[in-house]
């Protein structure tokens, strides 16, 4: 198991160093890197002058040592000029004969914001936390329920409850957040049809969640990643129930509720496991659609202001953060499925 997990980081390292770079390549392309400095110069400069801005602020180097200065792994440049110190790890003139040899994202420096005028970290984290808050309801709400759903479907096989059950998780499925969003606010939230039942916005969950200013956004996501858990557990316990050593059960004269909490449920819900840890990179990701529908101010909410405006910093954070938790949620996922499934060989 050692020598997996540490096979399994090594491939995680280099997966995230090109695709972090990839990302890194794309943002720095020199259409962005003019729009950045017509944004924090001035939108009347000229060609000349673009390109003045950018050799000042280091943005001419090689995108490879730009990209090992990002990282960490590279001096960060410097530039003196009429006596007055400039570069990346010089947060002022003043302080420039102090300034560290290197600040990158391994030294825990994500750069500047220049949307919100602050420092990337504290912002990442802020705002990771609203998020993060989000994603534990929206499973507390969806793993359960999309378990019960696809259990009580593949118990038994074609019947009318299984058909009723299957229906409703295509049609969650099938519709878009961005639709069950828009019609829960219409329904429940608006004063057209009266029955305005959630005052609150989810602008104040923020601060202080609450049922009526939170529980719509939950809904939304939940409903939409409820329906393919249920398609996927109600699909292994079909499989399940049909399996030879159930039917030995059923001739011994097990009663129907042991064998299904027994004997199947477990086998059953090995598959659905990888489904639901897919989930959390999903909803960090996915979160991008309801957060800005609600104006809920998270992390998806942070993703589209930062690309809207061209904030590279911000913007490659937020790439690094989603690569990590898609990395992490693989590596706990391949691990649980050997867990719950020993016949699994890790060689």
């Amino acid at each position: 198991m050692a020598q997996f997990i540490l096979r399994r980081f090594g491939v995680m390292i280099l997966t995230a160093l090109v695709l972090t770079f990839i990302v890194f390549l794309l943002t720095n392309l020199y259409p962005n890197l003019e729009k950045v400095a017509k944004f924090e110069g001035n939108v009347r400069m000229t060609d000349e002058q673009v390109a003045s801005w950018l050799n000042k602020n280091g943005y001419t180097q090689p995108v490879l040592k730009r990209y090992g200065e990002w990282l960490g792994v590279m001096p960060g440049w410097t530039r003196t000029e009429n006596g007055v110190t400039t570069g990346r790890c010089v947060k002022s003139p003043e302080t420039a004969a102090d300034a560290p040899t290197f600040c990158g994202v391994l030294q825990g420096d994500w750069g500047y914001s220049t949307v919100f005028k602050d420092d990337v970290g504290p912002i990442i984290s802020e705002r990771l936390g609203l998020t993060g808050k989000l994603m534990f309801w929206v499973m507390v709400l969806m793993v359960p329920s999309a378990l019960l759903v696809g259990v009580l479907a593949g118990m038994r096989e074609g019947s009318r409850l299984d058909r009723s059950l299957s229906t409703f998780s295509i049609a969650s499925t099938a519709t878009p957040e961005y639709v069950s969003g828009v019609i829960f606010i219409t329904i429940f939230a608006s004063s057209a049809t009266g029955l305005k039942w959630f005052k609150g916005t989810a602008t104040a969950a923020a601060d202080n969640a609450t049922f009526e200013n939170f529980f719509l956004p939950v809904l939304t996501i939940a409903l939409y990643g409820m329906g393919y858990i249920a398609r996927m557990t109600r699909a292994s316990m079909t499989e399940v129930m049909t399996a030879q050593y159930i039917r030995t059960a059923r001739l011994k004269g097990v009663s129907f509720r042991n064998i299904v909490l027994k004997h199947a449920l477990r086998n059953a819900l090995i598959a659905p496991f990888t489904v639901i840890m897919l989930q959390f990179p999903w909803l960090l990701n996915g979160v991008v659609i309801v957060e800005t529908l609600f104006n809920y101010k998270g992390f998806g909410w942070t993703l589209v202001q930062a690309a809207g405006n061209n904030d590279i910093e911000l913007l490659l954070a937020c790439s690094v953060v989603a690569v990590f938790v898609v990395l992490v949620t693989q590596l706990i996922s391949d691990i649980g499925y050997v867990f719950l499934n020993p016949r699994i060989r890790i060689a």
